[in-house]
């Protein structure tokens, strides 16, 4: 990468850049729609939606995260004057192969359905189940154009792609449950129609994509075979990095999977009524936009130093510091969010979802917001440096630890019991993660750590949400509208305050500060 020319250095970084921002995008809409969709069909509606999303989830990021990167690598390794030709045959083989995969997991999910939905505890899923099984069928046309104008150095078909897929999923999907819920069709489906509105969206990705191959399709000049890769190589990258180079974006996604076939199935063995375990695991389900929308923001920041990192190779020295800044951001911005939270989950919880039911548990949710983003940085940096598969081995183990805890707590503490695994098992892997960056690279981590601006600025931020929260409380009460108001005047009093504590006492350089988004304007908070 240090040997791009100067033009093909920039070509780089906006190609990173138009992606980044695609990226950020996606994810905000993947997490807000969720606030109005449960809006519209109440708690028990968005347990029935968010059993099946994880299944979704898991094609749109293999999609999007996965393979196309994966077979942009591949492209973007031959040398320039036959890499149009080479990946020609990259896109027929990595085709063939990912049909193969899609159709697989399609026969799986769609045959499988009963049983997975019998054993998740809830028979009615299995129709839901059926229909989101088609959103495998989309993966191999999506990733294979994706990956290729990547590899082409081509991203805004990508971006485009990706961002018409999710406009197009968002807007199906609110629209469809508004118009079933009031022409009075049950629950399932309406749930089934919002299932339906996703794999719509992955129809529309296919097309623009399409509309994009059409416009830069070029013709071929003929290369000889043994300057081409072989197809046996192309599968052997796609069945080893495929899952491997996505795994921190299918790291909460996973542990959803994991909530959907232990939460409402181990309420229902504690004896728990039916209606009211749908209803538990969908106010449980609350915290998972809130894990999103917070995890968007810590590594936003942390993950934009990413770049450099991988750019840095050569310079060990720098290299330890970009990766020590890295984690510090994601503990920074994290540890703010996660608290900041943690204090106004009451009137964040009414503003969002109308009332406060199950705050305790959204408030331990919440906390894992420092962990995810941990994770997710360290994860991104020792991929970006050339490890895949130790990341998904640790969230493997991750897994797990979830799982394990569920099935141990949930019977005894409800849905608080799964929070309580959540975040404890976030914590596992971030930990798990920061230390092999460490042992990988020689980084001083914690060791550099400035804990005293941190916990000083987290101390200060508490006590002037406490004070704040003392003295509106007993005037907002349950009314939504004064706690939205409430919510967001004290997002600006905490996150101000902890942002100008956390700065002013130097928790970060004066250099480092330069390197992050928004730089110029953090620096001023220095003098």
């Amino acid at each position: 990468m240090n040997d791009l020319s100067p033009h093909s250095y920039q070509k780089v970084w906006k190609g990173a850049m138009i992606l980044t921002i695609a990226g950020i995008i996606i994810k905000i809409l993947s997490a807000a729609y969720r606030v109005p969709f449960q809006n519209i069909v109440g708690d028990v509606g968005f347990y029935i939606y968010q059993q099946v999303y994880p299944f979704y989830g898991v094609a749109i990021i293999l999609s999007t995260y996965g393979f196309p990167v994966v077979i942009s690598k591949i492209i973007a390794e031959h040398p320039e004057n036959t890499r149009e030709h080479a990946a020609r045959k990259i896109r027929w083989v990595s085709f063939c192969f990912l049909t193969l995969l899609g159709v697989s997991f399609f026969l799986l999910l769609y045959l499988g359905a009963n049983h997975l939905a019998a054993f998740m505890g809830d028979l009615k899923l299995a129709v839901l189940i059926k229909i989101v099984a088609f959103s495998f069928l989309l993966m191999p046309l999506v990733s294979v154009w994706r990956g290729s104008f990547q590899g082409l150095g081509e991203m805004t078909p990508t971006a485009v792609s990706q961002v018409s897929e999710q406009l197009i999923r968002v807007g199906t999907i609110l629209v469809l449950s508004y118009l079933l819920v009031n022409a009075g069709y049950s629950l399932y489906e309406v749930g089934a129609g919002a299932i339906f509105g996703s794999v719509f969206g992955g129809f529309a990705a296919v097309l623009v994509l399409l509309v994009f191959y059409q416009k830069t399709k070029k013709k071929q000049t003929v290369v000889p075979s043994n300057m081409l890769p072989s197809s046996k190589s192309i599968v052997k990258v796609l069945m080893l990095q495929g899952f491997t180079i996505c795994i921190s974006s299918l790291l909460l996604i996973l542990f959803q999977m994991v909530d959907a076939f232990t939460i409402y199935a181990g309420l229902l063995e504690a004896g728990v009524d039916e209606q009211q375990a749908k209803e538990l695991k969908g106010v449980f389900d609350r915290g998972q936009p809130l894990i999103q929308l917070g995890t968007v923001v810590a590594t936003a920041f942390s993950l934009s130093l990413v770049p450099y990192i991988i750019l840095s190779k050569s310079n060990e020295r720098e290299v330890k510091e970009k990766i020590s800044l890295s984690i510090r951001v994601s503990i920074g911005v994290g540890a703010g969010a996660a608290v900041g939270l943690a204090w106004l989950i009451r009137p964040v919880n009414v503003m969002l979802f109308s009332n406060e039911n199950g705050y305790h548990v959204l408030l331990v949710l919440g906390l894992s917001i420092l962990f995810c983003s941990m994770a997710l940085t360290a994860a991104a940096i020792l991929q970006g440096l050339g490890n895949p598969y130790l990341p998904a081995l640790f969230v493997g183990i991750g897994i797990g630890l979830k799982y394990l805890l569920n099935v141990l707590l949930i019977p005894t503490h409800s849905t608080l019991g799964a929070a309580v695994s959540t975040l404890v098992a976030f914590s596992a892997v971030a930990v798990m993660l920061v230390m092999a960056l460490k042992k990988k690279t020689g980084t001083s981590i914690f060791e550099r750590m400035p804990t005293v601006p941190l916990l000083v600025s987290i101390g200060m931020m508490s006590t002037v949400l406490a004070i704040y929260l003392l003295l509106t409380d007993s005037l907002v009460g349950d009314n939504r509208t004064l706690s939205s108001v409430q919510s967001m005047v004290g997002v600006m009093i905490g996150g101000i305050t902890y942002l100008l504590i956390l700065i002013k006492n130097r928790f970060f350089t004066k250099e480092e500060l330069m390197l992050l988004p928004l730089g110029k304007k953090l620096v001023k908070l220095l003098k």
